[in-house]
């Protein structure tokens, strides 16, 4: 199965939500690269990139769930197809 390079920008503004997200990051864990979180004091948020390399149905999957967690919203940019080795 074809896979595409993603990145998903996660901005957490409820700290309750905190423990579904990570069970479901834990959940895709074999598609994820890399992740990096950064908390940000002065908003009261925290930022996080994870890095994907999975079918663009799964990355779709992860992204979806995680935007319907409360307080949490997600963006999911994709790298072009065409820029990329395999």
């Amino acid at each position: 199965m074809e896979t595409r390079v993603a990145v998903l920008a996660i901005i957490v503004r409820e700290g309750t939500s905190v423990a579904a997200l990570n069970e479901l990051l834990h959940q895709y864990g074999k598609h994820i690269i890399g992740r990096m979180g950064v908390p940000y004091h002065q908003r009261d948020v925290n930022v996080i990139s994870v890095a994907m390399d999975a079918p663009a149905d799964v990355i779709s999957a992860l992204s979806g769930k995680i935007g319907r967690l409360p307080g949490i919203t997600a963006k999911t940019v994709y790298a072009p197809e065409d820029a990329l080795k395999n």
